[in-house]
């Protein structure tokens, strides 16, 4: 199965590999969840690079995005071995403090969705890790980015 042969939930959806490794699997043979947690980080971060939103930009405006809620649906194993997508999309943005990201995993061998998971993201000031609005910088990468039909806030 072709990568654009998979039913994404929403059009045009960053995307990382995934091969999943033995120490991935917990005792039940499977991924565990924490590792799952740790893809979604991995994807955020890929694609807010990509967008222009590097650590460079954090370090000098002094903000960035933490996550305050992950809700994960987990629908299907994934095993050692296992080819995965990863597809990522900002769904939400309120021009100030919050923004909002939505996730889809497949297994393209059979074009099945194991995972579906949403975020939630507050702007912090990187010194007092307390709330704070977030730059100019980074309300025009989000803004431009954020996807219609996603998870809202």
């Amino acid at each position: 199965m072709e990568h654009n042969d998979i039913v994404w939930d929403l059009p045009d959806p960053f995307v990382i590999d995934i091969t999943v490794r033995a120490e991935d699997t917990d005792r039940l043979g499977h991924a565990n969840n924490v590792v799952y947690v740790r893809w979604l980080e991995d994807v955020s971060w890929a694609h807010i690079e990509r967008l222009g939103m590097t650590w460079a930009l954090h370090e000098k405006t002094g903000k960035a995005m933490a996550i305050t809620r992950t809700e994960i649906d987990y629908l299907a194993s994934a095993n050692t071995g296992d080819a995965l997508l990863l597809g990522t999309w900002l769904t939400g943005y309120d021009g100030r403090f919050r923004s909002a990201r939505q996730f889809q995993l497949v297994r393209p061998v059979d074009g099945k969705t194991l995972a579906r998971a949403v975020s939630t993201h507050a702007c912090v000031d990187l010194k007092s890790q307390r709330p704070a609005r977030a730059p100019r910088e980074f309300a025009e990468i989000l803004g431009a980015a954020v996807v219609a039909g996603g998870q809202p806030l």
